[in-house]
């Protein structure tokens, strides 16, 4: 049998996890989550029915988790988890089907526990954490950092360091530099985007103290999940009468298409005086197939499916066509079309954003556009061409490099895990 890790590094991210740990003399070494997986959804699914065991209640992880929704089983599909950290949901209960309740940071704490276990059982950890948890917010952006410790140690880590994302993607980079630069990191996930500016380079790849090479660091909480969400209630959610007027020239309430669309609050939904609210708010509607299809939703709770879709088409129209999307699980023969067009519109103001937070990291370094030697673009978000092409855009001179979109981070807090953890 071989013996438990010592150390490992995890990436918890908004959408996607990974997990490294040292792997003998070849160094550090992805873990499979799931079968031929080196990545695993950031999503858990609680059973209505089924008795809890020593780990806790009747629970799916990842895939799995994300099947069992799908396949229409009772109970409560969880994603976006790392949203709530910094926010007062963490210490509340919700309703996780069957009569049961979870507290946010179990939900939270749960989910790390089942790395800790794929990961053998370590005590030591290097964590990712985004440059912001919380915009602008120091004391919240603290907070989150806290809690996630917490839920860290309440699962068996008992030494816990941070490092972020960005600068962890960075040091994935610096394994194939050859000479000295000066990288932009754009780590764009699914709930941050965050940038560094490191100086990397073959001879100081050893060091463990490399302050003085991360020349600044900067981000913003608009990312992957904003996109779906834009997305769904630009292209889908009109079929549903968001902002649409009735017969007395009144528009339709938003409060339920802005909750649909977020991953988080598409539960609050479900609430049952809520639902008969809106079944009595037909005559709000001009076109009764809108609130027809949006009690669909409502009554056979299929908000998170429907942003399923509207991720899917974002993929879709990533690479800059057009596509469409097949809603006949909600009503027969109902395909909308969702063209490029509508995805930019709908994205602009969120990608000139980010933009401009990468080129405010640059003016925080203290440096000019043109004296970025390479972006070093990571993070499941940055296979929206419309955003890396935009940002490649402000630095013509720059080399333009993509790494591992799902596991550059994992990798990069495994080397610096490693260097920490690895003479001790």
């Amino acid at each position: 049998m071989n013996a438990a890790p010592a150390f490992c590094a995890i990436d918890f991210g908004t959408s996607n996890s990974a997990v490294a740990v040292p792997d003998g003399a070849r160094g550090m070494r992805l873990v499979d989550l799931e079968p031929g997986q080196r990545t695993m959804p950031t999503a858990v699914f609680y059973f209505s029915e089924g008795a809890h065991d020593a780990d806790g209640p009747p629970r799916a992880f990842g895939r799995a988790a994300v099947k069992a929704y799908i396949e229409g089983h009772e109970g409560r599909l969880m994603r976006s988890m790392k949203s709530i950290l910094g926010s007062p949901l963490i210490d509340q209960t919700t309703d996780v089907g069957g009569g049961r309740g979870a507290k946010y940071s179990d939900i939270v704490a749960g989910y790390l526990k089942r790395l800790r276990r794929l990961a053998g059982e370590p005590t030591r950890v290097v964590l990712g954490r985004p440059v912001f948890f919380v915009d602008g917010e120091p004391a919240r952006d603290a907070t989150a950092q806290a809690q996630l410790e917490a839920c860290a140690r309440a699962v068996g880590f008992t030494d816990v360091h941070f490092q972020y994302e960005p600068i962890a993607a960075a040091f994935d980079f610096e394994q194939q530099a050859t000479q000295e630069q000066i990288v932009l990191v754009a780590d764009i996930g699914g709930g941050t985007s965050d940038f560094s500016i490191v100086r990397v380079g073959p001879e100081r790849m050893q060091r463990l103290a490399r302050r003085d090479d991360i020349l600044a660091s900067h981000g913003i909480h608009i990312a992957g999940t904003d996109f779906d969400r834009h997305i769904e209630l630009a292209g889908l959610l009109q079929a549903f009468g968001y902002r649409s007027t009735g017969p007395s020239g009144r528009e339709v309430p938003s409060g339920i298409y802005f909750d649909l669309s977020t991953w988080h609050l598409i539960n609050t939904c479900y609430a049952p005086l809520r639902v008969a609210e809106w079944r009595g708010m037909k005559s709000w509607f001009g076109d009764v197939r809108h609130h027809a299809r949006l009690m669909t939703v409502l009554e056979e709770r299929l908000g998170h499916e429907l942003a399923a879709r509207a991720e899917g088409a974002k993929i879709d129209i990533s690479g800059g066509a057009d596509t469409t999307v097949d809603l006949g699980h909600i009503e027969r023969g109902l395909v909308l079309p969702l063209s490029e067009k509508t995805a930019v519109d709908a994205l602009r103001a969120d990608l000139d954003r980010i933009i401009s937070t990468a080129h405010e990291t640059v003016a925080q370094a203290g440096l000019r556009a043109e004296q970025i030697d390479a972006l070093y673009f990571t993070g499941g978000s940055t296979g929206l061409r419309l955003l890396v092409d935009g940002m490649a855009a402000g630095f013509p001179q720059a080399r333009r490099v993509t790494g591992d979109r799902f596991a550059s981070v994992a990798t990069g807090l495994g080397l610096h895990a490693q260097r920490l953890f690895g003479t001790a």
